[in-house]
C-alpha cells in the first residue's frame, strides 16, 4: 500500500477527531455504514479503512483526508504530548469524562513527566484580570498544594472553581484575584464538612485571544 496505510496513525487520528467532536464508536458506525468490530479494529489500529471509508469519515468530521492519513504532528511542536480540555468537572466526575472534552492543548514531553495533566476552561470573571471567561488553563493533577498556588478546587460537589490558595493551621482561604470577590474562607472542620477538594494547581494558561 506504500506510504499510504500507517494503521496507528489512523487509529490515533480517528481518536483525537472522535474526541475533538464528541463522538462514540455507534455514531460513528451508524455514520459510516460499518460494523462496530470492524471500526473497533480501525480504532485498535488493527486494520486499515479502504479509502471510500476515509473519505467518508473525513467529510463527516469536515476535515481533509490527510488529516485522517498523515501524522498530525508533522508541523507541532517536537515531542509535545497531547491532554484533554475539560468544558467542566465536578464532584464525582471522572478526570477524563469523555463528554466534557472540549478540546485538546499540547504540553512538552518533560512537563508530562511530572504527573497527569489536564486542561481545564475557564468559567467566569472571578480570577480575572489573569484569567478570563473562555481561556485555559493547565492543571496538574493532585489533591494538595502549597500556599499562594494557583488551584482547581471543589466546593459542596460544586463545579470546579479556579482560585489563589493560602493555607492556614486552622483552615484555608480561596482568593478570587477579582476584587468584586470575597475570598472564601473555609475551617479544617468546613473543608472535611462540606467538602472543600482540591483536584489541581494550575501550572499554564492558554489565553484565547
Amino acid at each position: 500500500m506504500g506510504g499510504l496505510g500507517n494503521k496507528d496513525i489512523m487509529a490515533n487520528n480517528i481518536k483525537y477527531y472522535m474526541n475533538l467532536n464528541g463522538k462514540t464508536r455507534n455514531e460513528m458506525c451508524e455514520a459510516l455504514g460499518v460494523k462496530y468490530t470492524t471500526f473497533t479494529d480501525w480504532v485498535k489500529g488493527n486494520t486499515y479503512p479502504r479509502i471510500d471509508k476515509i473519505e467518508l469519515m473525513a467529510n463527516y468530521f469536515g476535515i481533509e483526508k490527510s488529516d485522517l492519513v498523515e501524522q498530525r504532528s508533522v508541523n507541532r511542536k517536537h515531542n509535545a504530548v497531547e491532554i484533554n480540555v475539560l468544558g467542566r468537572v465536578a464532584a464525582g466526575m471522572p478526570i477524563d469524562a469523555v463528554e466534557e472534552i472540549i478540546d485538546t492543548e499540547e504540553i512538552t514531553e518533560d512537563m508530562a513527566k511530572t504527573g497527569t495533566f489536564f486542561g481545564l476552561q475557564i468559567h467566569g470573571n472571578s480570577m480575572e484580570p489573569k484569567f478570563s471567561e473562555g481561556d485555559v488553563v493547565i492543571v496538574r493533577q493532585q489533591d494538595d498544594a502549597e500556599t499562594d498556588d494557583i488551584v482547581i478546587a471543589i466546593v459542596n460537589g460544586d463545579e470546579a472553581t479556579c482560585k489563589k490558595l493560602k493555607k492556614y493551621n486552622d483552615g484555608i482561604v480561596l482568593i478570587s484575584t477579582n476584587p468584586a470577590y470575597e475570598p472564601m474562607y473555609f475551617s479544617n472542620k468546613e473543608i472535611m464538612d462540606k467538602p472543600v477538594k482540591i483536584i489541581g494547581v494550575v501550572k499554564e494558561l492558554r489565553a484565547k485571544f
